[in-house]
């Protein structure tokens, strides 16, 4: 069913489908890869890669088709679908995107076609809610017209060591025979192997368990953190201390934001409502990290007076402000929440990150300015928010230039050790 010579479609040119049909693509096999922004098609067959995941070789393939126009995926023996699920203002599963690529891949479809989802989802919507669409497009029948398989993404976006290819590839299909197909195709660019799922729903689970699993462990050591500031010891010398022993798992506190973290323990959590389940540990991590903002600025307020610094229209400067290190990727940002908060305190911050331009391609709501690192000075707050590389020689002078006297300074992820800041200094971390 598969061989070199297949042809693949992928649709969603994301971190996660660009990097695979590229992939694919350096293999020899012939990748067509759709997706429906213009730009994002344009850049990319000019060698710019905006996520920043590849180089300009790795974009441009003999065998790489990039295109906005969805007929090209007619024909093809393979269609992966890799499109974001987002959630809604309501904390709730958002779908439209991926039933947007069913709709456009259904018209298309053609007997023997193999059909993979990536996306990550609830367990039981690939076959509950995809392929139904799939069938009434195309009026052809799932798993004897056309077959279904499922390998969740594994990617990690600003961190070498979690890509495709250094990653095990959960796998997952219909039956053996569209099993033994899809393995076979990941098998051909992931160099970690591959691990054979016992079906569609346990891969789905296991991909929003993963995920919500860091979710809470996280949780657990943002509130062992807000426990530790009225306990007045820091919870970075607690963490240090716990982390002596054989089978602590290591876990930092810090800002919980972007399209994975932050979102998939909704869709794990809306099917056990669904089915009568009511997931209290989940759901109470998830109301901990999203108001880790709130108490962040509540902080920053509190130590401002305290310091005698101004507040209402305090000079606060913000390192960072994508959702984690490294990505030009600001969704769900808990840096900008951050901002959002301070604006109701008539604090305009002052904002730097080495990926500013991409941001401000889409700014949000937040109001704040965009900062080169020499504005950094005369700050009564400086809050060091995303630990990104560009900010690797950053040290207790350096931050101390950039703080007035008797000035705060909020290190978010403990980067900084407070008896390197000038004396004068209020230290606070997480």
């Amino acid at each position: 069913m598969f061989s070199t010579s297949s042809t693949i479609g992928i649709i969603g040119l994301g971190y996660v489908g660009m990097p695979l049909a590229a992939a694919l693509a350096g293999k020899g096999l012939s990748v067509t890869g759709y997706d429906i922004d213009t730009r994002r098609i344009e850049r990319l067959q000019g060698g710019i890669d905006d996520t920043g995941e590849l180089s300009a070789e790795e974009t441009r393939h003999d065998t790489l088709r990039l295109t906005t126009d969805a007929d090209a995926l007619r024909g093809l023996d393979f269609i992966i679908v890799t499109v974001p699920t987002p959630i809604s203002h309501a904390n709730r599963p958002d779908l439209e995107p991926l039933f947007s690529a069913c709709r456009t891949i259904a018209p298309r479809l053609h007997a023997g076609q193999v059909v993979i989802f990536e996306s990550t989802v609830y367990p039981s919507a690939t076959e509950a809610d995809c392929v139904p669409l799939l069938e009434e497009g195309s009026g052809l029948k799932a798993y004897s017209d056309f077959r279904i398989g499922y390998s969740p993404e594994r990617i990690n976006p600003g961190d070498a060591t979690g890509n495709l290819q250094n990653v095990v590839k959960v796998v997952a299909a219909q039956d053996e025979e569209t099993l033994d197909a899809v393995q076979a195709l990941y098998d051909t660019v992931v160099e970690a192997g591959t691990h054979r799922a016992a079906s569609i729903a346990v891969a789905e689970a296991a991909k929003v368990l993963e995920n919500t699993q860091r979710d809470v462990n996280i949780a657990l050591m943002n509130e062992m953190a807000l426990l530790c500031d009225k306990l007045g010891i820091r919870s970075h010398d607690v963490i240090e201390t716990a982390a002596t022993k054989w089978n602590f798992n290591r876990y930092t506190p810090g800002l919980v934001g972007g399209h994975c973290i932050g979102v998939d323990p909704y869709y794990l959590t809306s099917k056990a409502e669904e089915v009568g389940y009511k997931p209290e540990l989940i759901l109470a991590g998830r109301a901990i990290n999203d108001s880790i903002p709130y108490h962040l600025t509540q902080k920053i307020v509190k130590l401002l007076a305290k310091a005698d610094q101004p507040v209402r229209k305090a000079r606060v400067g913000i390192l960072g402000l994508s959702f984690k290190e490294n990505v030009p990727d600001f969704r769900n940002s808990k840096a900008i929440a951050i901002i959002d908060e301070l604006n109701d305190f008539a604090i305009e911050p002052l904002a730097h990150d080495p990926f500013m331009e991409s941001l401000m391609a889409r700014p949000p709501k937040a109001k704040f300015s965009a900062a080169d690192m020499a504005d950094m000075r005369d700050l009564n707050c400086c809050v060091w928010a995303v630990t990104h590389a560009a900010y690797k020689d950053l040290d207790g002078d350096a931050i101390s230039a950039m703080i007035v006297t008797g000035g705060v300074f909020i290190d978010v992820k403990s980067q900084i050790d407070p008896m390197t800041l000038r004396a004068d200094i209020t230290y606070w971390s997480l």
